[in-house]
């Protein structure tokens, strides 16, 4: 039986969870070159093995929110972490690289299901003067786990071995189920219909969009992928229509996704922006490593090292936004975040060289964690300002869909940008970060540097979004009939 409300730890147990699966997104990519060797895994199976998480994960989202409604976020996200747990132990224990890719996508499953109760806990469990604080803890670590990741996954590939990336989910999401059933508290739900053919339409179509933007920025933009992209922005039109009939005035229909919600102009601008931050951090990831690995010479651990000071930084500032949060107007914050990010990747994109000295990496590190600290927590924040309390899983799953077909965006067009600038400056896209004489490799600093541009541009963009956000008008307060009496107000 759960215990009576207590919010501070309830947060604590959801960002366990939050933290875990967020991570899983980044945390393969330092392993990949020992999972082919120990699996004999080929280059495309591999990309299927990170890709099959996030298709099941994006593809889910908007379903597992509304289900948290329907049924409790409590009971849906203690049944995402068994989920994601039993999932972990197979992939680690994976005989084969075809049973990685279907345990990863397993996995996916019970992230989709754990992702969207956090958001939806806080909006409900939360009132409106604490919750930038609480947004400020679950935001940040959301997001900062997409930079922990590569840093963590190298320490344990170094240290005990590629398995121990998935088996250290074990302990984790043991912990994070044990303190759900102590302090997550058992919320109320509605005794409505389930859109069972909405969540068939919104799934096929994420899916078809995932897959046509994942596949595009490795395979190219042929007539597969394109037909894939036209086909889940046609399935997704349908389901919009879907929900247009089900969310219309005096329909008893439940719809998956309350088409109000997205008239919310916070919400909205909100939405969009942590799309194009996501889409941002993900397209920074690949050419920065590259950067520090195949031109630097560093590790995969030492590269981590290197960037360190932007999980660190990112963590120390997260109370200072909490702090702030709520005494300035909700743009504010984000507007500066995603700015200075966005002016420190454009520095990097200039002075990053096979030269540069390791103390300005540093400098520029720790400017873009402050960054980050300012980006994540209060565009969450920002997103339930005008967020109706019944409607909180349902603003979750779109909230969190958005930002990982950010994700997704990002990782294809950064792939195929880098593979247009190698090919700009004569170097081969296939091997260009492994087999790069010394004499070529300003010409492959130049290369990343220049993709450096493309999350520059993500950022700005999200800026403008974020420029668009306002502060919801305070509900009106009823006027007293003529013939009520007066009312004393102290």
């Amino acid at each position: 039986m759960a215990a009576q409300p207590r919010p501070w730890p309830a947060l604590v147990a959801l960002i366990v969870g939050s933290f875990m699966v967020v991570l899983d997104m980044t945390v393969i990519a330092v392993a990949n070159p020992a999972i082919m060797a120990s699996l004999h895994a080929d280059v495309t199976s591999l990309v299927w093995a990170t890709s099959s998480y996030l298709l099941t994960f994006a593809a889910l989202l908007l379903p597992a929110g509304r289900l948290g409604d329907r049924f409790g976020p409590r009971r849906v996200y203690l049944a995402g972490l068994l989920v994601f747990g039993a999932a972990s132990l197979g992939c680690g224990l994976a005989p084969t690289v075809g049973a990685l890719i279907a345990a990863r996508a397993v996995q996916g499953v019970g992230a989709a299901l754990v992702a969207p109760q956090a958001m939806a806990v806080i909006t409900r469990l939360f009132p409106p003067e604490r919750r930038s604080a609480a947004m400020s803890a679950w935001g940040a670590v959301a997001g900062l786990a997409n930079l922990v990741g590569p840093l963590l996954g190298g320490v344990l590939v170094d240290r005990a071995g590629w398995e121990w990336i998935f088996y250290l989910n074990l302990p984790v999401g043991l912990a994070g189920f044990l303190l759900a059933l102590r302090y997550v508290p058992e919320l109320p739900t509605r005794a409505r219909g389930f859109d069972v053919p909405g969540m068939l339409l919104s799934s096929v179509g994420m899916l078809l969009l995932v897959v046509g933007l994942q596949e595009g920025g490795g395979r190219g933009w042929n007539g597969w992928t394109l037909g894939s992209l036209a086909a889940g922005l046609a399935v997704l039109a349908l389901f919009a229509a879907h929900q247009a009939r089900r969310d219309r005035p005096g329909s008893t229909a439940d719809p998956l996704l309350p088409l109000g919600i997205l008239r919310g102009r916070t919400f909205t601008a909100a939405a969009v922006a942590v799309a194009l931050a996501a889409a941002a951090v993900t397209a920074l990831l690949v050419p920065l490593y590259l950067q520090l690995e195949a031109v630097r010479g560093l590790s995969g651990a030492g590269a981590g090292l290197v960037l360190a000071p932007m999980a660190l930084l990112a963590i120390l500032f997260v109370p200072v936004v909490g702090l702030i949060g709520d005494r300035l107007h909700p743009r504010v914050v984000p507007l500066v975040g995603l700015v200075l990010f966005a002016g420190t990747l454009a520095g990097f994109s200039v002075f990053l060289t096979p030269d540069t000295p390791i103390g300005l990496l540093l400098a520029g590190a720790a400017l873009a964690g402050i960054a980050n600290a300012c980006i994540w927590p209060s565009l969450a924040v920002a997103a339930t300002l005008d967020l109706p309390p019944d409607r909180a899983g349902a603003g979750a799953g779109v909230y969190n869909a958005l930002r990982q077909v950010g994700s997704v965006l990002g990782s294809a067009a950064i792939g195929t940008l880098l593979a247009s600038r190698l090919t700009a400056h004569h170097l081969p896209a296939a091997d260009a970060a492994t087999s790069v004489p010394a004499a070529e490799l300003p010409a492959l600093s130049d290369a990343l540097t220049e993709s450096l541009h493309l999350p520059v541009g993500f950022l700005l963009l999200g800026a403008v979004a974020a420029a668009l956000i306002v502060r919801p008008a305070p509900a009106p307060v009823p006027s007293p009939s003529p013939s009520s009496s007066p009312v004393v107000t102290r």
